[in-house]
């Protein structure tokens, strides 16, 4: 894509970034879409581990307590003030709709005072952008696994905001079937690392549960029935009083969900000739899915990126990226914007009323490029 803007130096342009989707309150600074200043979190995980899973209330009013230091913090670490940003890029959705809510109303609130251009950005749309940070050559295209605690996508990356969804999940998302196994098995929350860390002292061959590959030529996911086979297996095991080794119910389960996200991934890189695999998504983090996924698709030439650890958590620089692509085309919010809990990918927000926007920077050269594609 092209770089046909630029900020109010005259040189780069400067995104501040929030995201306040579920329990991570983040902010971040970034010049020109990919370089990153600061990408400060505050993480809410502590607080929940008590009640076993993000309660949205509690959620929401942390947000409310973090959200002004976050954003402070993550200016003073990028060495800027707040005349110097050149936009504000915010998550509207999905979400948890009051956790949205504070970050939105912050940024709105910005975007009026400083008098400038406000950027509504999906959620599961920052994560595959954690990748162009993590690689700034990556161009699109390219196919797209995202697996997160409330997502299951798999999508190919035509261009940048354009997207067509091959598959994604019926039920149960993989994260949130990591949380409930790792529950029932006694590791607490989140359960996802929980599970990673314990299954690789277990033997996933010990136990066998179900694979779920859906009707016949389907890339979508389903992972409620593989959920209640681990649970009737323990209730069994009870039952009858036989031994529970969690290491080997962590590991067979953990194998049971990567093969399906392996294969149906490798299927739809074949079916779009893709050459390039990405990953996105908290449950990216997973050791065992980056090295099965890494290494099946290597056998067949294709290459496998995924982001750092702390990309693949919520964050504000993930969402800082995709506001600014999402200026270069053109869209920005109106002060209207709103939460939207349930916002699919793809789908953008649109200006409603002739309500007057922040002003927009000028049109510079556009055969500036932003790096060769590969």
């Amino acid at each position: 894509m092209k770089n046909p803007i630029k900020g109010k130096n005259g040189e780069y342009l400067l995104t501040l970034a929030i995201e306040t989707s579920c329990d991570e309150t983040s902010a971040a600074v970034l010049k020109n879409g990919r370089e990153v200043l600061s990408n400060v979190i505050s993480s809410q995980t502590e607080l929940h581990k008590k009640f076993g899973g993000v309660v949205p209330e509690v959620a929401s009013r942390k947000h409310v307590e973090n959200v002004d230091m976050v954003i402070q913090e993550a200016l003073d670490l990028a060495g800027v003030s707040f005349k110097e940003i050149d936009q504000i890029g915010v998550t509207y959705g999905p979400g948890l709709v009051g956790a949205l809510l504070v970050g939105v109303s912050v940024a709105k609130a910005m975007a009026y005072a400083l008098n400038i251009p406000l950027i509504g950005v999906n959620h599961i749309e920052g994560h595959i952008y954690a990748n162009f940070i993590e690689d700034p050559q990556l161009q699109p295209p390219f196919l797209c696994l995202i697996v997160s605690g409330g997502h299951s996508h798999l999508a190919y990356v035509k261009d940048y905001g354009e997207y067509e969804i091959m598959g994604k999940t019926r039920d149960d998302a993989v994260g949130e079937a990591f949380d409930k196994v790792a529950r029932a098995i006694g590791l607490g929350y989140p359960g996802g690392p929980l599970i990673d860390q314990l299954a690789k002292k277990g033997n996933p061959e010990a136990i066998y549960f179900p694979r779920v590959y859906l009707e016949n030529g389907s890339l979508d996911f389903s992972f409620s029935g593989l959920k209640s086979a681990v649970l009737n297996y323990l209730h069994t095991q009870r039952q009858k009083g036989k031994e529970i080794i969690v290491e080997n119910v962590a590991a067979a389960f953990q194998q049971a969900v990567i093969e399906v996200l392996v294969n149906k991934t490798l299927e739809g890189a074949r079916r779009k000739g893709a050459d390039k695999i990405v990953l996105a998504g908290g449950v990216a983090a997973n050791s065992a899915l980056r090295q099965t996924l890494k290494m099946e698709a290597e056998k067949i030439g294709i290459k496998v990126k995924y982001p750092s650890l702390d990309l693949c958590t919520d964050n504000g620089a993930m969402i800082g990226c995709a506001a600014y692509y999402n200026y270069l085309k053109g869209y920005t919010a109106d002060l209207y914007l709103n939460a939207v809990p349930n916002l699919k990918l793809g789908e953008v927000y649109e200006n409603k009323t002739n309500y007057p926007q922040p002003h927009v920077h000028q049109i510079v050269d556009e055969n500036v490029d932003n790096g060769d594609k590969r």
